[in-house]
């Protein structure tokens, strides 16, 4: 027996076998597909002042596609902290045990502004003036188990205390500090101070759902951001740790 198929249904196909010719099937490495890391440098002028707009593209025309989720900004700051008393009263023998933390609780939270450009364009709908809220609610919701692995961007306080190499920000004793600060006389007094802070694209809320992003299709994605100086907290680490880890360190 023959089944006869009407000639205009011949063509036809299975949903199931049509949704596959638009999905993007995954593949084995043979040795022929590689990735490679490129750093692209802002186009904004560098060093900047944190109230100075950053300008800098997403993406490399070298790249076919970039992966967002494995891509971050990284900053290298430089700044002042201001003292009004030097830990004169402090007792010496604590002074090199006992330290505070300065830094960022979620990277992210230090983009205060942003907005996106396509191909010179500005999207509609993609400026966001209160980035720092916006981080922060999103930062609330994620797992610790995402937060615990990157270094230079959260800052548990779990892994504070620790000293963990994971916290975004620096740890300075007392005594690193009121040895800058003996031989001033102004008040407010100041301490220089650098430090990493690396922030996954995917961090930002605008950017969550991203993976790859074809740059051979889709063409040029920049963003224009602005950094927010009052996004830095500070907190003193434990004193019982650290005393008890600096005197197990440096016990005879």
């Amino acid at each position: 027996m023959k089944t006869h198929i009407p000639k205009s249904q011949e063509n036809l196909q299975t949903i199931e076998n049509l949704l596959k010719t638009f999905a993007i099937q995954p593949f084995w490495n043979d040795g022929e597909h590689h990735f490679s890391i490129k750093e692209i440098k802002p186009e904004s002028q560098m060093p900047s002042l944190l109230d100075k707009e950053v300008f800098i593209s997403l993406f490399d025309s070298d790249h076919d596609v970039t992966q967002m989720q494995n891509s971050f900004l990284t900053f290298e700051f430089q700044m002042y902290l201001l003292f009004d008393n030097k830990f004169d009263k402090f007792d010496d023998a604590y002074k090199e045990g006992t330290f505070i933390f300065v830094g960022l609780k979620n990277s992210a939270e230090l983009i205060r502004e942003y907005v996106l450009y396509h191909r010179g364009r500005t999207i509609n709908g993609s400026l966001q003036n209160d980035a720092t809220t916006e981080s922060f609610i999103y930062n609330t919701i994620k797992p610790k188990s995402e937060k615990n692995n990157n270094r230079f961007v959260h800052s548990l306080y779990e892994n504070v205390r620790k000293d963990d190499i994971s916290c975004c920000g620096r740890q300075l004793s007392i005594k690193e500090i009121s040895d800058v600060l003996a031989p001033q006389t102004a008040v407010p007094y100041a301490m220089p101070v650098g430090f990493t802070v690396s922030i996954p694209r995917d961090d930002l809320l605008i950017f969550s759902a991203f993976s790859e992003y074809p740059n051979s299709l889709f063409g040029d994605l920049k963003i224009k951001f602005k950094i927010n100086p009052s996004a830095f907290v500070f907190c003193q680490v434990d004193p019982v740790l650290s005393m008890a880890k600096y005197y197990t360190i440096n016990k005879d």
